[in-house]
This record gives structure tokens, sequence and C-alpha cells, in this order.
């Protein structure tokens, strides 16, 4: 694989969301022959008089696949607009972008990390400059396009999907604070998580850091999403269930997440007694008779319908607690403590402003 190759990402209905968009004409529709500016946000169906929005078909893969698809739309449409204007303004011509020079591509070698491992100065040389090419011929059509638009030579339409914001019910997560306490928390963390991802258990430090930063302002709450590669997982889920039956959900929790040995259904009962569970005859039963099969099912489900294909994945953002729904974004992986930080405060912000308006 060349370093700087670039690689286009598939999308599954790609083509139903380019229609979606407008991008392709329906020979059904009645005006399809009618020009329109463009609208990101377009009704798509009326049902009994009532119309549906594009943006009430989003989850987060859907918004995923329209902003990859916006990207590509705005390159394309950035080289249509400057070729339809070169003639009457030979400035905006594309064939005048500027070339690397022989310093810039070994500033480039020189500058880079990592680029040493993969070859000599000599031997990167012409996929360097080729690179680099690229890289000038991008900066120079965003700049010729954008005189383009301050001059008024073109009027754009093409607009950015909305902000797609989740709407997250909490139902049965497992709260870290007393639900009592959640009136004064407006920012919530749901976490959905599968015992036996290695990203999973990475993360767990992080969101320890996370609870004491903010004890008093976020609420955190923990989901199942076991993953049907790991043949344990949702049975460790189902015991950390029967755990929270007698309080000691996080510490079975986090023993999961820190043991090294392998866990298994025979020895779930061996973890549960070392995570402080009292009445084990109690907890077996429920173990035996899968008390909390449906309710990790329903977790999974959930997930699914919000978009989550992976785990860890995480929704952030503000919370209702009347309705006990979280209103913000998705975050997957094992993000880092700097970028939590930074939208729990965003989160944070918004729920003020909110309060001080209400008052």
């Amino acid at each position: 694989m060349q370093f700087f190759s670039f690689h286009f990402a598939r999308f599954l209905g790609i083509s139903a969301l380019i229609s979606l968009l407008g991008v392709a004409s329906s020979p059904v529709a009645a005006d399809s022959n009618e020009l329109r500016p463009f609208t990101n946000n377009p009704i798509v169906a009326i049902v009994d008089g009532e119309p549906v929005v594009l943006e009430d078909l989003k989850n987060a893969q859907i918004h995923d696949a329209m902003v990859q698809l916006y990207k590509m739309q705005s390159q394309v449409l950035k080289e249509k607009v400057l070729n339809k204007l070169a003639k009457s303004h030979p400035e905006l011509k594309l064939t005048d972008a500027p070339l690397p020079s022989q310093d810039d591509v070994t500033r480039f070698y020189t500058n880079t990390p990592g680029i040493k491992e993969m070859g000599t100065l000599e031997k990167m040389r012409a996929e360097i400059t080729e690179y680099l090419k690229k890289v000038y011929a991008s900066a120079y059509l965003e700049e010729r396009y954008q005189l383009a638009i301050e001059k008024g030579w073109a009027n754009v339409y093409l607009q950015a999907p909305l902000e797609f914001k989740l709407k997250a019910e909490i139902n049965t997560a497992m709260l870290w604070s007393d639900e009592g306490d959640s009136s004064s928390r407006r920012v919530f963390l749901l976490e959905y998580s599968d015992f036996q991802c290695p990203f999973c258990k990475r993360v767990q430090g992080t969101l320890d850091k996370l609870r004491k930063l903010y004890s008093k302002e976020v609420q955190f709450g923990y989901r199942h999403f076991p993953l049907e590669f790991h043949k344990e997982a949702k049975y460790m889920a189902e015991s950390v269930e029967c755990a929270r039956d007698q309080g000691r959900f996080w510490e079975l929790q986090k023993l999961f997440y820190d043991n090294k040995d392998p866990v298994s259904r025979t020895n779930l009962h061996q973890f549960a007694k070392k995570a402080g569970v009292k009445n084990m005859r109690r907890f077996q039963t429920c173990l035996k008779e899968r008390k909390y099969k449906d309710r990790v099912s329903s977790d999974l489900r959930e997930g699914m319908k919000l978009g989550i294909r992976g785990t860890p994945t995480f929704i952030l953002g503000t919370y209702d607690p009347e309705t006990r729904t979280v209103h913000g974004e998705l975050m997957s992986g094992a993000v880092s403590l700097e970028k939590f930080k930074a939208s729990i405060e965003k989160y944070l912000s918004i729920s003020r402003a909110e309060a001080n308006l209400s008052r």
C-alpha cells in the first residue's frame, strides 16, 4: 500500500442517499424537471397530510454517509464552478496551480514523522512529489473558488447536512449516581459496551477520571452491547444485571474489565463472589433462569436503532430528567480524555445557557 494513496469509503445505500439529497431526479416525480435551489432538509414524503423531512430519517450512520457525500459533492462542484468561469475569468484557471519545488520535497521528508522509516529521500521523492502536487492543487482550487464567491461570479446553494443530534432514551441503563441526584446533572454520558471488547477495557481508566472530574455536573450510565463474536459477552452482561439486584453492579463491572484471566459461564459466580455479591444462591438462580436476557437484548436493539455498530460507543449530550433522554452526539472507540472533556464542556455550556433562559 502506498504511503500517500487515497481511499474512498463505501457506503451502503449511497444511491438512495444521493436520490434523497436531490442529486438524481426521479422519473416518477411530477415536477422533476423544475429547477429549485438546493435544501439540506427536503420533504421526502407526505403521510396523511404531514410532511416527512430528511432529518426524520437520520441516524448516526446515515448522517456520516451524508457528510461524506457532501464532501464529495462539494469538491466536484468547486471544480465545475471554476471550469465554467475559466473562459470569462482567466485568473481562475486551475492549470496555473503551483508545483512543489525540490526544496519543498526535502522539507516534507525532513519534517514528517515516520517517513524516514519508509525509505531514503531518493526512494520517496517521486511519491512525495505527487502527494504535494495534489495538496497544492487542492489548496489552489479552494483559493480560486473563494475568490469566485467573493466576487459574486457564482451563487452556491449546496449546504452541509444539518448538525445531527441523537435522542437516546436512558431506559434501564445503570446510573453511576443516584437517580435523585440527576436533577443537578444536566449532561449525560451514556456508554454502550461489551465486556470482551479490548477497546472497552482500555477506555475504563478514562471514564474513571471523568467521573472524578465531573462528579457534580455529569451523570454517567451504562448499557450493554455484546457483540455476536464475543461468545461470553452476553452472559457477562446478564451476570452484572444479576449483581445489580444486590447492589454490586459497578463492582462486578469493574472486576470484569480489570480482569486478565479468561471468563466463562462456568466461573461467573467466582467473579460475583469476589465482587461482593452476598446471596450467591440468588445470584446463581438469576443466571440459570437468565432473568435479564431480555434486558440485555433490549439494550442491543436500542443501540442498533441509534446507529451503533461497534463498541465502545458513547452518547454524550444534554440530559432531560423528566423524559429521561439524552440529546447529543455519538462518539465511538477508546475516546481520549481530552476529546471527552472538550465535548463535555460544550454541553455543560449549553445546559447552563438553557438554565439561564428558563429563569
